[in-house]
């Protein structure tokens, strides 16, 4: 993944962290054998789950890929 993609994606995710509600900007998955939920990023998707009480204290990133490979 180039730099600047990586730059963006990083900037993009600490926007969502600091906000009140982050989940809004994310969307939740039918499958869920991949992740819980996804934002996206452009033409990127950050696959995550959130811990047990629905909070985003620590983020698991589970999968950053170009949206035509993410679900594969």
């Amino acid at each position: 993944m180039e730099k600047n993609i990586q730059k963006r994606i990083a900037e993009k995710l600490r926007f969502y962290i600091v906000q009140s509600n982050p989940l809004q900007h994310a969307k939740k998955l039918k499958d869920s054998r991949l992740g819980t939920y996804r934002f996206r990023i452009g033409n990127y998707r950050v696959v995550f789950d959130i811990d047990d009480q629905g909070n985003i204290t620590i983020l698991i990133i589970l999968r950053i890929k170009h949206r035509k490979e993410v679900y594969l």
